[in-house]
């Protein structure tokens, strides 16, 4: 899988950095760089930023290849490398969404860049939560609450639930994303399918604590 993610990062790059090299003479002098919340442009930059996201993406890619071999014993990534590396492809492809839709609206294509963004986040979440059940504990990728490091039960009763809760919202918001609804819709979503295990994290740790079945981890 790990062979896997080297391609697949490889591959998006290429295409990615390809497709702006390309329509890079077409961009204006001055590109959208910021939307507010009404999705429309509060902020703009020099031609150059598009080049911004592209760094973002290698950066992403480097870490995720560095992070597994200065994990800490015990929470080590070989228990779950797979979902790890399938994780890792899903940012990759986020990140080359995002550009894809920052060059269609520097280039001035008709594009609710809100709805569009709403829309990836949501299908990202989506697979996401697919897996999540499935990550064990770990430093980098999770639910990563003090209650969930301390304890391995904890943790994959927080992670089960954060399955359900991430798909949940994950559908939720690609919905809110088709139907136009606004951006906040998507956002209280999505928080609501991570602060939602987060918090049950505490409640479920604190249960275990007060019947005495709280195991040293």
């Amino acid at each position: 899988m790990k062979t896997r993610f080297k391609l697949w990062t490889l591959l998006v790059l290429l295409a990615t950095v390809g497709a702006t090299l390309w329509l890079y003479g077409a961009l204006p002098e001055r590109i959208p760089s910021h939307w507010n919340a009404a999705g429309r442009v509060d902020a703009w930059g020099p031609r150059a930023s598009i080049f911004t996201e592209p760094a973002i993406m290698l950066g992403v890619a480097f870490l995720w290849l560095v992070l597994p071999g200065i994990s800490p014993k015990r929470f080590e990534v070989e228990g779950f490398e797979d979902t790890w590396w399938f994780g890792g492809m899903a940012v990759l492809a986020l990140l080359a969404f995002v550009q894809l839709m920052l060059l269609g609206a520097a280039l001035g294509a008709a594009i609710d860049i809100g709805r569009a963004l709403g829309g990836g986040l949501g299908v990202f979440i989506l697979l996401l939560g697919n897996v999540m059940g499935k990550v064990r504990r770990n430093f980098w990728l999770g639910i990563r609450t003090p209650w969930t490091l301390a304890n391995e039960r904890v943790w994959y009763a927080t992670h089960r639930l954060a399955g359900k809760t991430m798909v949940g919202s994950g559908l939720l918001m690609t919905g809110v994303a088709l139907a136009g609804w606004p951006a906040w819709s998507g956002t209280a979503l999505l928080l609501a399918g991570v602060l939602v295990p987060a918090g049950y994290s505490l409640v479920y740790y604190k249960r275990l604590e007060r019947d005495g079945r709280l195991e040293s981890a």
